[in-house]
């Protein structure tokens, strides 16, 4: 495995780049940062329609929320393949292609967990803003999604995780990522195929973990900072 490693690690860490496209580990972390940065005010946005006081606004964001969430990532990533050239008139890449799928599932995902978030403050707080006179949009804003966002963090985390794992499944449309890479490293071997893909599941691994530990970091120091203000 240290073999490996030894020789191919540069292909792993940012593909062929500077001779070639950047790929590789580099590839997978401007994906899931991209996806994520997109994801989240999208899901904020989601969110808060599903809480809306018009039904119909509900009924729509609930009606895409639970289509997004009954399809796979997989038949996403294909249709956007397929159907986002179509509107746009115009070829588009597989990174994009990758970012649009991600960006759209993420997002449902997210917006169940904002969602969560926003239904478990007490609602006496919203009626005493609202008594006071302050509008619906300055209470959500102000009073709710800061508590919100703040007790949902946990499962935020776990969805941040989880998105860079799906980065993985850019394969199939060939985009240069780490599993992409990996596999390059494996047709050129040929014969280590365990090494080659042990080696890849413990830098995912490390990737998760470390986001895992710094978000938890993040969480702590805020738990703190609320207890003592």
């Amino acid at each position: 495995m240290l073999d490996v490693l030894k020789e191919y690690w540069l292909l792993l860490l940012v593909g062929q780049y500077p001779h070639g496209p950047l790929g590789g580990l580099a590839m997978t972390l401007i994906l899931a940062f991209c996806g994520l940065m997109l994801s989240l005010p999208l899901a904020l946005g989601i969110a808060l329609a599903r809480v809306s006081p018009y039904a119909w606004v509900r009924g729509v964001s609930k009606t895409l929320v639970v289509g997004v969430r009954g399809m796979p990532l997989l038949m996403l990533i294909f249709w956007a393949y397929f159907v986002v050239p179509k509107i746009t008139g115009e070829a588009i890449s597989g990174f994009w292609t990758l970012i649009v799928a991600l960006v759209v599932y993420e997002s449902a995902y997210l917006s169940e967990v904002i969602r969560a978030g926003i239904e478990a403050v007490p609602h006496g707080q919203v009626e005493a803003s609202r008594s006071l006179g302050v509008g619906y949009w300055t209470t959500m804003r102000k009073v709710v999604l800061p508590q919100a966002l703040f007790n949902v963090l946990p499962s935020m985390t776990s969805q941040f995780v989880s998105t860079i794992k799906e980065t993985s499944l850019g394969y199939v449309i060939s985009v240069n990522e780490l599993t992409f890479a990996a596999n390059q490293v494996n047709n050129l071997v040929l014969t280590k195929p365990l090494q080659v893909f042990g080696i890849l599941a413990i830098v995912y691994f490390l990737v998760c973990f470390s986001l895992s530990r710094g978000l938890g970091w993040l969480d702590l120091r805020i738990r703190r900072a609320r207890a003592m203000a």
